[in-house]
């Protein structure tokens, strides 16, 4: 495929939400022309892992749950009082590995530091995040760019199980338990919590769940 071939097809490419467009043979040049091409600003979430190539605009439901679980764990954080970072759905990639990938959500928790005040990362060099979240409504989520960036814990939504898996030993296991937040019923609570709020609303939702917080750990600590 020609750089001016290329050109053209960006152009003529047009997905409507939950609509998927994978490609194949895709160099790391053409990956990196093609986020140049759609710039930052845009509604399509571009995702890379060793020549295959993924094009996804996300579904109306699928922004709103990705709103509400960020603020519960922003929520849970503060709560627990653990410094944080969220970098949302910013573009990590890796040219060694040859992985790039754009999350719903991320967050960097023990790694918060290392990566605090800095406008640019380069995963060469700097962490990838400590924990991701997927909502997938229109596709499963290809497990092999998280795991070979290192990002130690992944949450994927499908509309109503929240999923999480953690790495060990560079592979992720399915886990009835947050490695980050152990003592708490993570999958069972966060999916409850995202219903309340399209009954109660948002902020109510978000004070019962900071009052649930505040009691578990109260709990734990007696």
């Amino acid at each position: 495929m020609s750089e001016r071939t290329l050109q053209v097809s960006l152009k003529q490419i047009v997905l409507s939400p939950g609509q998927q467009l994978v490609m194949t043979d895709v160099t790391w040049q053409m990956y990196e022309r093609i986020l140049e091409e759609f710039g930052e600003k845009r509604s399509a979430r571009i995702n890379y892992s060793q020549g295959l190539l993924e094009i996804m605009v996300p579904l109306p439901e699928h922004e709103v749950s990705k709103v509400i679980i960020g603020d519960l764990i922003k929520a849970l954080l503060e709560e627990l009082n653990l410094e944080f970072w969220s970098l949302a759905s910013t573009t990590f990639k890796n040219k060694v590995m040859q992985q790039g990938l754009e999350p719903d959500d991320c967050f960097y928790i023990e790694h918060e530091a290392a990566i605090r005040g800095k406008k640019r990362l380069d995963l060469t060099v700097d962490p990838p995040p400590d924990l991701a979240v997927e909502i997938d409504l229109t596709s499963r989520t290809r497990l092999d760019n998280y795991e070979k960036l290192g990002v130690k814990e992944l949450w994927r939504f499908d509309g109503e199980v929240l999923e999480i898996s953690v790495l060990q030993e560079g592979k992720y296991q399915r886990s009835h338990q947050s490695f980050h937040f152990p003592m708490l019923a993570i999958a069972e609570i966060i999916p409850q919590y995202l219903e309340r709020s399209k009954v109660e609303g948002r902020n109510q939702t978000m004070k019962a769940f900071r009052a649930w917080v505040k009691q578990e750990t109260h709990e734990s600590l007696e």
